[in-house]
Parts: structure tokens; C-alpha cells; sequence
């Protein structure tokens, strides 16, 4: 326990700093996850443009506010303004075929990206051979370590 006063007072702005800040993070994963799905699902334009700027602004003052990083809040706003740009290109190229368009964007077939090919199974030894007993036991002698023979 803190011996101060001023580190008593510490450790009590601190908590309540603490709460507020996984509040806006919430809030922040909340806006990011709305946009995605409003991306990715098919849904008005309008709406989704709306979710983008919301969940982008978010990310700003968050890492305004130093809540997050400011690197991770323009990483995840990058990969947002990612998606929407593979997925405009996607649709113009399509010719308005909006799913085949949406699975581009999320990066595969039905946004299900393709896994490597397993490696095979390593030959099994079996169950290990037991170990021969030891020789002598130690001896109680008080030395905790052992000799060199």
C-alpha cells in the first residue's frame, strides 16, 4: 500500500483514469467494428460512409487523448480506408456485382482468406522406453550440490 498522501491521491486519479480509458477503448472498438460491418455487409452507401468518418474520428481523438497510440489508431484507420478503396475498385470493376466485390475487399472468397496446406503428420516412436533406475541414491550428507566424478 502506497505510505504517501500524494501517492494515495495517485493511485485514486489513476483508477478513475483507468476506467474512462476502456470506456472510449470500447467505444472505439465498437465504431471500428460497425464500420467493418457496414463494409462488408451489404447495406446504403450513405450509411456507410457515415460509419467510416465516425469510426475514423474516434480513432483520432482517442489517440488524441493518448488512449491509444497514435501508430495503432492510423494503422487501424489505414486498414479501414483500406477496405473501403478495395472494395469501390472492386465494385467498379465488377460492374455493381456487389458480392463478388465484398469478398474481394475482405480478402478472399466469402472474406475467408486461404490457409497454407497443412504439413504432414510426423511418424509417431511410440511410447519412450523407461529409464534404468539410478545407481545409488545420494547421500544425506548436508552438501546440496553434487561432485564431479
Amino acid at each position: 500500500m502506497a505510505n504517501t498522501r500524494s501517492a494515495r491521491k495517485r493511485i485514486r486519479s489513476n483508477e478513475r483514469k483507468h476506467v474512462h480509458n476502456r470506456a472510449v477503448r470500447a467505444a472505439v472498438r465498437t465504431k471500428v467494428s460497425k464500420a467493418r460491418r457496414a463494409l462488408l455487409a451489404p447495406t446504403e452507401e450513405a450509411d456507410t460512409e457515415q460509419a467510416l468518418r465516425e469510426a475514423i474520428k474516434a480513432l483520432d481523438r482517442a489517440a488524441e487523448k493518448g488512449v491509444v497510440h497514435r501508430n495503432n489508431a492510423r494503422r487501424r484507420a489505414s486498414r479501414l480506408a483500406s477496405i473501403a478503396s478495395t472494395l469501390r475498385r472492386a465494385t467498379e470493376a465488377a460492374g455493381g456485382d456487389a458480392a463478388a466485390a465484398r469478398s474481394a475487399a475482405a480478402g478472399g472468397a466469402k472474406g475467408r482468406s486461404v490457409k497454407p496446406a497443412a504439413k504432414p503428420a510426423a511418424k509417431s516412436r511410440g511410447k519412450p522406453a523407461a529409464k534404468p533406475a539410478s545407481k545409488v541414491p545420494a547421500k544425506a550428507s548436508g552438501r546440496a550440490t553434487r561432485r564431479k566424478p
